[in-house]
């Protein structure tokens, strides 16, 4: 498929140019308009904007000290190389994990998770998934299993109690069971998993835990230690406020995988292999050094934030967006009652695509359709074309959803 078809469908059916280098069809718009007008209740995808603290740091990352950490000894390098091991430190403490040197840099969640998922398993081996797991999930295990190399089971979540959920995943347990992989958040409504009991159970049944948090750090508590989780996976541009190009996998005390790929670490250069120790096993080649200085103002700046504070201004949000959905003839929203940073929802008889489109020309941005998670969607019975996800971040107001609702009634 060509790449302006493929924006085409991506936009639905917008006919402005894209002001990107693809030259396709998408829903431009002018850069006065984002300043000024736009509304933006897509932060599942990325957070925006982003604080001006994160920017600050960035541009002065990039115009003071952007050298090549770990690879000279001049003062562009060694400065920073200390703002990515600061970046450690502060993930590390604020995430409950044992040592700065257990926060491995990624590209994103996805490449975490894959390095998670396929440095641990072997052939034979066989794992449990929740039903609500994103594509970053199911994707690396279909592709093992076509392999004939790993098998993977899924157990229900959606309307469960946790112990219920607890039953579901001990039903489905074989001799060959390596690990439980699963979503702290959904990304397409707000519910979550009680990972620590899964974490407990986990570790009373000998099994390894990889949690995908790409829509709860930042958000949900999580402290590694106490939760018993082996791998969790991380994004840098969502609910922790840096910029897109980085993310993170922080490891427990007893998870070393196998690297994802090799190359040049900075150290021990000498050798054929990667270096045995974490962090430097699994960053082969050049670091985000501007993302990950970006990650490092946008932790500090949550460190700075009242315990709790950012989820229940989420929740409020979550609760008025509800009311005002639900007094539209013909909206439907998915698990209600799961009150959080994402909500889900559909209009009786206009497709969900329609609907990102037609809020899209009034300046408001939503996502629509099946959101990288066929099967959460599923779980939750959308139709086969998905549903419209609205999130919420730490910018947003009433008067967003105000206008979301007049935009909605207007259709």
């Amino acid at each position: 498929m060509r790449l302006r078809h493929r924006i085409s469908l991506i936009a639905g059916s917008g006919t402005q140019k894209c002001p990107a280098h693809c030259a396709g069809p998408c829903l431009a718009i002018s850069t006065e308009r984002r300043r000024t007008s736009l509304i933006y209740l897509d932060n599942a995808a990325t957070t925006f904007p982003k604080p001006n603290r994160v920017i600050r740091a960035v541009e002065k990352c990039l115009s003071e000290y952007c050298g090549n950490p770990g690879r000279g000894s001049h003062p562009l390098s060694l400065i920073a190389a200390e703002q990515i091991y600061n970046c450690r430190e502060a993930l590390s403490s604020f995430l409950g994990v044992e040592a700065p040197e257990r926060i491995l840099f990624t590209q994103n969640t996805t490449h975490a998770l894959n390095l998670a998922i396929k440095g641990l398993l072997k052939r034979g081996d066989h794992v449990l998934i929740s039903e609500l797991e994103h594509n970053a999930v199911r994707r690396p295990l279909y592709r093992l299993g076509a392999e004939n190399a790993v098998t993977f089971d899924t157990f229900p979540v959606v309307g469960l109690p946790e112990e219920a959920i607890l039953q579901g995943i001990a039903r489905r347990i074989r001799p060959q069971t390596k690990a439980v992989i699963c979503t702290h958040a959904s990304n397409i409504c707000s519910i979550t998993l009680p990972v620590a009991a899964i974490g407990a159970f986990c570790h009373r049944c000998g099994l390894k835990l990889i949690v995908d948090a790409a829509q709860s750090a930042g958000i949900l508590p999580i402290h590694l230690k106490k939760m018993q989780i082996d791998a969790l996976a991380l994004p840098g541009h969502k609910s922790l406020y840096g910029i897109q190009g980085c993310g993170a996998l922080a490891l427990g005390e007893h998870f070393l995988p196998s690297p994802l790929w090799e190359g040049g670490s900075g150290v021990d250069s000498r050798s054929e292999e990667m270096p045995t120790e974490p962090p430097e096993r699994y960053e082969a080649g050049t670091l985000p050094t501007p993302a990950i200085v970006g990650l490092l103002e946008g932790v500090r700046s949550l460190q700075e934030e009242a315990p709790d504070s950012i989820a229940k201004r989420e929740k409020e949000l979550f609760v008025a967006a509800k009311e005002r959905l639900l007094s539209i003839p013909g909206i439907h929203v998915y698990a209600p009652r799961q009150e959080g940073a994402v909500l889900l929802f559909n209009k009786q008889g206009v497709p969900s695509v329609a609907i990102g489109k037609q809020l899209a020309d009034r300046g408001i941005c939503v996502r629509a359709g099946l959101h990288c998670a066929p099967l959460a969607h599923q779980a939750l019975k959308t139709p086969p074309d998905g549903a419209v996800r609205i999130s919420f971040g730490r910018y947003n107001s009433l008067a967003d959803l105000d206008a979301l609702w007049k935009a909605l009634r207007a259709e």
